[in-house]
């Protein structure tokens, strides 16, 4: 793969460790007194129970993986949850493994080799993977009780390279991906959250004979014209990449082919 991440990007280890910690009590505090038979639309057929039973069950399955550091794809995700009979206590139980979080990464050497299903072989891609799940089921949860998200713009701006990083890997989780080809039109995701007038930018390339991601310009340097650009606040840019927003948004600024575009969302959907 020619790819690398940007400059800037992973973020430090610590950065992953504190907002893990953040990010699941907020959204356990969220689901705390909200039904648990409350729909989530940007999980379709799920309820908040389920959503917030995944987060759980999720944070404890990774804790395992980073406490053994697994060399190998696991055969099975059984951990133990110690999940509570009643669903209203699903968000205290999720509150109550924190400190359980933050001790294994704490003990975790972020450098040690492990397997991962991602680009990024060690140990530290399961905190920054961590993070991500648990930062946009907690926008799912808010969305589902009626509150407004505020996501800090570095995580989400590390969010998005962090999906981009990742998504050619990510077949296992979205078939659709084997399909997502062109003849070599090219996509531009573009922040706005900077001062600078360019910002951070990614661009992917589709391919006959499928999509990858391409490493930026240098300083300095000119950059090809992308077929099509999507520019927005880096938030708003990690939930599009997650199918919970639409690029047809006002929050969006598009150039281009759309059905560049068409074709990427299509395929990328998991």
């Amino acid at each position: 793969m020619e790819t690398t991440s940007q400059t800037g990007h992973p973020l430090p280890y610590d950065t992953y460790r504190q907002a893990i910690e953040r990010e699941t009590l907020q959204f356990a505090e969220v689901v705390k007194d909200a039904d648990p038979a409350t729909a989530v639309p940007s999980c379709p057929n799920w309820t908040l129970a389920e959503l917030t039973r995944h987060v759980g069950a999720l944070q404890r399955w990774f804790c395992t993986l980073l406490t053994q550091l697994v060399q190998e794809p696991p055969h099975s995700r059984d951990v133990e949850l110690g999940l509570p009979e009643r669903a209203q206590d699903y968000a205290d139980w999720v509150a109550a493994g924190v400190p359980q979080v933050a001790a294994v990464l704490r003990a975790t050497d972020p450098q040690a080799a492990m397997w991962a299903w991602g680009e990024d072989q060690h140990a530290r891609f399961w905190a920054r993977r961590m993070l991500f799940e648990t930062l946009v089921h907690r926008v799912d949860a808010e969305r589902a009780v009626g509150r407004k998200s505020d996501i800090d713009p570095a995580l989400a701006a590390d969010g998005v390279d962090e999906f981009l990083v990742n998504l050619p890997y990510a077949g296992l989780f979205a078939p659709a991906l084997a399909k997502l080809r062109g003849d070599g039109e090219t996509i531009a995701f573009q922040c706005a959250d900077s001062a600078d007038e360019t910002g951070e930018e990614w661009r992917v390339r589709l391919d006959p004979d499928g999509f990858r991601l391409l490493t930026r310009a240098g300083a300095g340097a000119a950059p090809s014209k992308a077929q099509a650009a999507v520019r927005g606040q880096s938030a708003d840019l990690l939930l599009l990449l997650y199918g919970r927003r639409s690029y047809q948004e006002t929050a969006f600024d598009i150039s281009g082919e759309v059905t560049a575009l068409d074709c990427w969302f299509t395929h990328t959907a998991f």
